[in-house]
Formats: structure tokens, sequence, C-alpha cells
């Protein structure tokens, strides 16, 4: 069955791709850091921050429809969760704006908490996709590992996106079988099935993990995958990418 993987474009040659994981770790999430500790009113700022998200983008390769069709994904979970600030926040200076129906009014303190929550949560999720997309997925949590994050929340990630296909292929066999079935699900009483199907998924997948896991521990598992893989040494072109994008950074929120 054919799934959509978070790293689809990782082994295409560029030299984003070449740069050693650690570093993109690194270089993305202080922008990241420094995007939200950015004032609102700082439009340069976030300019010049989706200029250089721009400049990776451009040196990776990657299709831009692929990157931004991503992004758009995350924009409706943003604007559910602070498109009525504008119309709660009561400004005491600088008035507001009537929209002319039903009273409704916007505060201009509210239309700027609406933009800061928007553009920072884009800038982030773009971050986010440039480096999912530049490093395979086990390369990336080796990565996580060699900065020191703990191996509870790499082995946790690594079998999430293991068994999260499977899981789907699951899915998708259970909604071929109701298909097969003549299932319209048109009518409101037809969200029973849906509803069944829902429960059977969990407890399929629940017993799925406890086979695995019992698997595991007769094979020894002790709690710990063990990687081949060694540290490797940085190179001189992944000390040039991080100096760059940090100087660049740290200098235009040094301006604010």
């Amino acid at each position: 069955m054919k799934h959509s993987f978070l790293d689809n474009y990782s082994d295409i040659p560029s030299v984003i791709h070449g740069l050693d994981p650690r570093v993109k770790i690194i270089g993305l999430f202080f922008l990241t850091v420094v995007c939200v500790s950015t004032p609102a009113s700082s439009y340069f700022s976030f300019g010049v921050y989706f200029a250089v998200l721009l400049g990776v983008l451009l040196l990776s390769n990657l299709p831009f429809h692929h990157v931004f069709g991503r992004s758009m994904i995350v924009i409706p979970f943003v604007f559910m969760v602070a498109i009525f600030i504008p119309f709660l926040k009561k400004d005491v200076i600088g008035g507001g704006y009537n929209l002319g129906i039903g009273g409704l009014t916007v505060s201009n303190s509210g239309l700027m908490v609406l933009w800061n929550v928007v553009v920072k949560s884009y800038i982030g999720v773009l971050c986010m996709i440039l480096l999912s997309s530049t490093v395979p997925f086990p390369k990336l949590l080796k990565g996580f590992e060699d900065l020191g994050l703990p191996k509870i929340f790499t082995t946790i990630a690594s079998f999430m996106y293991r068994y999260l296909f499977i899981i789907t292929d699951e899915a998708q066999r259970m909604k071929r079988a109701r298909d097969s079935r003549c299932f319209g699900g048109k009518w409101i009483w037809h969200s029973k099935v849906i509803g069944n199907m829902i429960g059977t998924l969990f407890i399929r997948s629940y017993e799925r993990g406890e086979r695995v896991y019992v698997a595991m521990l007769s094979r020894g598992f002790d709690g710990d995958l063990k990687r081949k893989e060694r540290i490797q040494r940085l190179r001189p072109m992944d000390y040039i990418f991080l100096s760059i994008l940090i100087t660049v950074v740290t200098g235009v929120r040094l301006m604010v």
C-alpha cells in the first residue's frame, strides 16, 4: 500500500541533504527559538527568517509544493485556536475596527496577537518540514541521540513511526472490507459502523503491540535499540552552514 512518508525526499542530492543531521537540528531549532522570542511588531525580522528558510529550501532542491503544501495543513488548526482572539480582546489604547455586522468589532491588540501566533507557528512548521524532509528518519533520531536526547524518546518515536504505517494498512483493509459490503456511509446512523471500526482498530493495535513486545522480550530486548553507527565528526561545510545561519538570525534579532 502507498503511504506518504515524512522523509520521502530525504535521498535527493543537495547541499542541505549532505549536512550532518545534528547541524540541521541545532540550526533550525535555534531559528525557531529566536523567532518565538521576536516581538510581533518586528515585521522585518520575520521577513528575514522567511528569507533564510527560503534560501535553505532552494539549496535543498525540495519541491516547493511539497514544503508549502504540507505547511498549509497546520494553518486551519492555528486559526481554530486563535481566530476568536481579535473579537474577544478589548483595546485600551488604539481602539479597533467595526465590521458593520451585528456590531462586531475587532481590536488592534487582538489582531496583533493573531498575527503573532500565525507567523511564529508557520515558521516553526516550515523548520520542521525542512528538517524532516532532508534527513532520513532513522538518521534524524540518531542525530537527536548524539545531541543528548534521552533514548526513551527516540525509541518511542522510532516505534511510532514504524507502526503508524502498519496501523494505516490495517485501517485500509478494514475500509476495503466495509466497502465490499456495499456500505454507503451517507446517513447519520451509518456512523455506528465507523465507531465500531475505530474500536476494532484500537483493540487490534493494542493486541499487536502486546505480541510485538513479548516477541522482543523473548529476543533479549532491554529497552535499548542497538545502533551500529558511530558519532561522526563535523565537516567544514557543517561549521560554515551553522555559523552563517546563527550569525544572520542573531544579528537580525539584536537589531530589534
